[in-house]
């Protein structure tokens, strides 16, 4: 595995890649766990070459303790990277990514970014579009891939892709969790052992709730799961919602009518969000 820290020298590296060969991309914060290494293998068997990216994006955390406290486990990375047949590494500074100043591009998503992590987390997906559509320029990957668990992210990429008419492929890969259900990320790590006990009870949940709805009853199903965290004092929900997959828009009132015609285009998922301490846990399921 080749490793760079600079714009250029990765650039040239790419150039020596084949004409006839494709190119997958990885973009990670590092920390890396299974979930990302299951990306880094579904990158591996659609593309000849695969590189992935360590930056912590500066300009996608709302809380600058968020930020302060992001994991960060290099070596340990480098080695998980590699037992995967990672062919490239990049690993920019602030500066290199950021060389003038440190700030968000401000897109226009056609209204994605503004509902659930978006109406919690002011300009994160801004900063996630901007450094997002930097790595895509400098890579020039013929595919992408990113987790399902951040679905809302999913979206809001697909969208920036199409509006910016990039040359990408953005493929989603399954959320990859832990045997007790917690969905993996970087986060987990931070987990004091009493709240990461309590932890798979997110993921739990969400089961119940997909049982639950029937494509008609969105609001008895948030009332239930708003009373099930009450009795679980150690996690704080921020947010549950059932919404469309394709616009993010939450489950109304004409949705249940479509739905009792048969309208087969719309698929519902579950969103939620959940502080274990001061440690913020999303998930998601489809609930089809």
């Amino acid at each position: 595995m080749q490793i760079f820290t600079t714009v250029k020298t990765l650039k040239l590296a790419l150039k020596n890649v084949l004409p006839n060969q494709t190119v997958g991309f990885v973009p990670t914060m590092g920390a890396l766990h299974k979930g990302h290494l299951s990306l880094v293998k579904n990158a591996k068997k659609t593309a000849d070459r695969v590189v992935v990216s360590i930056f912590v994006n500066p300009t996608q955390f709302d809380r600058k303790e968020d930020l302060i406290n992001y994991p960060s486990t290099f070596q340990t990375d480098i080695k998980h990277l590699q037992e995967v047949s990672c062919d490239f590494l990049f690993v920019p500074t602030i500066k290199e990514m950021y060389p003038n100043h440190t700030e968000s591009q401000v897109f226009d998503f056609d209204g994605l970014d503004q509902v659930m992590e978006g109406a919690h987390r002011k300009g994160h997906f801004n900063g996630v579009g901007t450094i997002v559509k930097r790595l895509f320029e400098i890579v020039q990957p013929n595919f992408a891939f990113f987790g399902e668990k951040d679905f809302q992210q999913l979206q809001i990429i697909k969208k920036m892709v199409e509006k910016e008419s990039l040359q990408v492929k953005i493929i989603a890969v399954p959320i990859f969790r832990e045997p007790d259900g917690l969905a993996m990320s970087s986060r987990n790590s931070r987990l004091t052992d009493l709240y990461r006990e309590e932890a798979p009870f997110i993921f739990q949940t969400l089961l119940k709730a997909k049982a639950m709805f029937d494509g008609k009853n969105a609001i008895k199903t948030t009332k239930w799961v708003e009373e099930a965290f009450k009795n679980h004092p150690l996690l704080v929900l921020e947010y549950f919602t059932i919404a469309d997959e394709s616009n993010l828009l939450p489950f109304r009132k004409n949705d249940k009518k479509e739905f009792e015609k048969g309208n087969k285009n719309q698929k519902y998922r579950a969103f939620i969000a959940v502080f274990a301490g001061d440690i913020r846990l999303i998930d998601t399921i489809a609930l089809y």
